[in-house]
């Protein structure tokens, strides 16, 4: 009667089939949870303040009557797109230029100091990550976050410019896409935030 003891190949290969299967198990398993746990997609949407009233002996001025109506007109645009967090700085330009769209929503206006971007940055990522936001900063701030979001680097808005709006959209820390539009009406230089 012949031997009925496998050959140690076939052992070897019972092993490395196996390992093979528990291989691909383990990478299915990594994959699973990467498409299942990946960081959320955050929409962050920028503004420069509306339009001030010039006074130079006043160093936080009100909104002017066009930028008044910039304000209202980013309650038009952005009434019902599902906006979860407003934030704006210490200035009653970024306040008001906000104020409408955090009333429509019902929502608070997050105060932030226009001169620290690391702690709004922070705030965001640990309250609002996979959310919308809405943000109303300055003509130096704006650009400044966009580029610590992971968007390009900007310059400075001009002076003159208040229609500026980016949208930017957040993939992963380190990615940013930056959409820019123009909203509302563009004013000429000479009379760009003057109150007759």
């Amino acid at each position: 009667m012949p031997d009925e003891t496998p050959e140690p190949r076939s052992g070897f290969k019972t092993a490395l089939v196996f390992s093979m299967l528990f291989a691909v198990l383990g990478a299915v398993v990594v994959f699973a949870y990467f498409a299942t746990f990946r960081r959320p997609v955050t929409t962050v949407i920028l503004v420069r303040h509306a339009e001030k009233i010039i006074d130079p002996n006043n160093s936080d001025p009100d909104l002017s009557p066009a930028g008044q109506t910039r304000a209202q007109e980013i309650v038009r645009i952005f009434g019902d797109t599902g906006i979860n967090a407003i934030y704006a700085t210490q200035y009653k330009r970024t306040q008001q230029t906000v104020k409408p769209l955090a009333d429509k929503l019902g929502l608070p206006i997050n105060q932030v100091n226009s001169k620290n971007t690391a702690d709004l940055l922070a705030q965001i990522r640990s309250q609002n990550s996979g959310q919308v936001i809405f943000i109303a900063g300055h003509n130096n701030t704006v650009p400044e976050i966009i580029a610590a979001l992971g968007g390009p680097t900007f310059p400075a808005i001009p002076e003159t410019e208040f229609d500026n709006l980016y949208i930017v959209t957040v993939y992963r820390t380190g990615k940013a896409k930056v959409v820019k539009l123009k909203y509302g009406s563009s004013l000429p230089a000479s009379g760009a935030g003057m109150m007759q």
